[in-house]
């Protein structure tokens, strides 16, 4: 016995794979703008409080600053990274050669074995 799969059948279901993908692509999306709207900074408002200690308030904190680290030092390294990133490449010719490969028959590219054969 055959079963008949009417139109309106196969219409509804994209309808509803529709609606729950985009249900789930919209709620996601609002999850994450939640997320970073209000999650974010209660974290990083418990993060300093638990750093700096309940004691003193968050404007109190300054960074301490090491006075013998100059601008001349911070150059030095950066150079020195530059050029450490640059060793790292090979320099290689720019030729490009392109050989025309045969194409091997293959019944996999076949057209006359279809996926869909519509033959009752």
């Amino acid at each position: 016995m055959k079963t008949i799969l009417l139109y309106t059948d196969v219409l509804d279901e994209g309808y509803i794979i529709l609606m729950t993908g985009l249900l789930i692509v919209f709620g996601g999306l609002l999850l994450l703008t939640l997320f970073f709207k209000y999650g974010l900074p209660f974290m990083l408002y418990i993060y300093k409080l638990i750093t700096k200690g309940p004691d003193k308030k968050v404007k109190e904190i300054s960074p301490t600053v090491n006075e013998n680290f100059t601008g001349e030092i911070a150059a030095a390294i950066s150079v020195a990274v530059h050029m450490y990133l640059d060793e790292q490449h090979d320099n290689e010719n720019a030729i490009l050669t392109i050989k025309q490969a045969r194409k091997m028959y293959s019944p996999w590219s076949s057209k006359i074995y279809g996926a869909y054969n519509n033959r009752f």
